[in-house]
């Protein structure tokens, strides 16, 4: 397995036992991931360098994401080393996720190398049309997206708003696809001669056009993707490109927890941090009883987030036939969490919280698009209850 330049090669997961309890502990290669990671974002400049460079208009940051997608080689952590990627796991790429989630860093990540690549191995692997893209997107040449609306939840796949004709011309158009400006391919579902299908669309061709749209999250921008008899190459057709999409809506959610999860750990050090050095009638206002409850209420969430994130991570990552539950209590946790944690963050900063000038505006924003994203927790809630067979009322 090739290792990501900077870290130690991640171990090859163990397969899922029937009954086995989840290893939710970090391995020593999944910390030098972190350290790798970590260490290049706090290059970068963290937050507040996020925070100086919004009003760039770059649809990403372009020179984050060669150093961690294609040096790093994280783009690759879900693709097989005999296509082209690092032979990793769910729980590799969770790692990079949660990493991200503390900087906020405005990269395609989970779009490109989670929801498009996981897409795309759902396809026939041994199809050209398949493996080519699949390359470019594991080495960080090429950025791709599923083109489905950011909320779009993981069993809910609705019909598609794209028509293909019989020479794969495609025409309709897809709003709300996250980091769609960014994308150099468009895996677009589209209903046609082969009914259901997976298409590839190049986001340069004639007759596509993509209008990004006003974002709550400055960091993740959706965007309007209109296509006019756009070329597109045919991915897989009827229940394999059902089976593709669906599953990488569910890879997407369950790792979707871990970027929450990140944001929730940085919220809740930076108040730790600020509380302890602000003073009010000479002594920190860490110290006042009512913010230490706050504060250690807010850890004993995050703790539980933690392990709802990881053990999502670790399903996905063993196949395990539980990996539909685990993502539905991750998610149905960890979105609302990562928002308290933000709002938590914002409060108790005072007026400085409420300023442009501080970056916990861009994780209270980041927190609350996530929670919408890839399905709401009221949503999966509802998918819990169906699948543990308790009904909702």
């Amino acid at each position: 397995m090739t290792a990501p330049s900077g870290a130690a090669a991640p171990t090859e997961p163990a397969p899922a036992q029937p009954g086995a309890d989840p290893d939710l502990l970090y391995t020593e290669p999944e910390e030098d991931l972190r350290a790798a990671v970590r260490s290049l974002l706090a290059d970068r400049g963290g937050p507040a360098a996020v925070l100086a460079d919004l009003e760039s208009g770059r649809a990403y940051d372009t020179g984050l994401w060669r150093p961690l997608a294609a040096d790093m080689g994280t783009a690759g952590l879900l693709v097989p080393e005999k296509l082209g990627g690092q032979g990793a796991s769910a729980r590799e790429a969770a790692v990079v996720l949660e990493e991200l989630g503390r900087a906020v860093a405005p990269v395609p990540y989970l779009t490109s190398a989670v929801l498009a690549v996981t897409a795309l191995l759902g396809c026939e692997t041994d199809r050209p049309e398949v493996t080519a893209p699949l390359a470019a997107l594991a080495e960080g040449r090429s950025v791709g997206v599923l083109a489905v609306p950011l909320p779009t939840a993981p069993g809910t796949l609705p019909e598609p708003a794209v028509r293909a004709d019989a020479d794969g011309a495609l025409s309709g158009e897809v709003t709300g696809v996250a980091d769609g400006a960014a994308a150099d391919v468009l895996l677009v579902p589209a209903d046609g001669p082969y009914g259901y299908a997976l298409y590839a669309v190049d986001a340069a061709a004639d007759g596509v056009r993509v209008a990004p749209g006003v974002p709550l999250d400055l960091t993740r921008v959706p965007a309007r993707i209109t296509l006019d008899r756009a070329a597109g190459r045919l991915l897989a057709g009827q229940d394999t490109a059902r089976a593709a999409v669906t599953g990488a809506l569910l890879t997407g959610a369950g790792l979707l927890a871990s970027e929450q999860l990140g944001i929730a750990e940085w919220c809740l050090a930076e108040t730790v941090r600020h509380t302890a050095q602000r003073t009010q009638f000479g002594r920190p206002v860490g110290s006042f009883q009512a913010l230490k409850h706050r504060m250690a209420a807010l850890w004993l969430d995050v703790a539980s987030a933690r392990a709802a994130a990881r053990n999502a991570a670790d399903a996905l990552a063993t196949g395990s036939p539980d990996a539909p539950v685990a993502v539905a209590v991750a998610q149905a946790y960890c979105a609302p969490v990562a928002v308290r944690a933000a709002e938590e963050c914002v409060q108790l900063h005072g007026g400085i919280g409420m300023t442009w000038e501080h970056p916990a505006h861009l994780f209270l924003k980041r927190a609350k698009a996530d929670e919408i994203a890839l399905g709401t927790p009221g949503r999966h809630r509802a998918a819990l209850a169906e699948l543990v067979d308790i009904p909702a009322p």
